[in-house]
């Protein structure tokens, strides 16, 4: 299977937008954030590994 490692443009833009939304919050907020994406990247993995299994 082919996965590409570059984002497409839609989600460059999407990124940018993020990038600037970050820059202000506090540092609290960031912790907040980035724990909050970290969980849902093992939930996303733990989707594609179940139905990589089931598959």
């Amino acid at each position: 299977m082919d996965m590409p490692a570059q984002l497409s443009m839609e989600q460059q833009f999407r990124l940018q937008i993020l990038q600037k939304q970050v820059k202000g919050l506090s540092q609290e907020e960031a912790q907040d954030y980035l724990l909050e994406v970290l969980r849902q990247m093992m939930v996303k993995d733990n989707l594609f590994k179940h139905l990589l299994k089931n598959n």
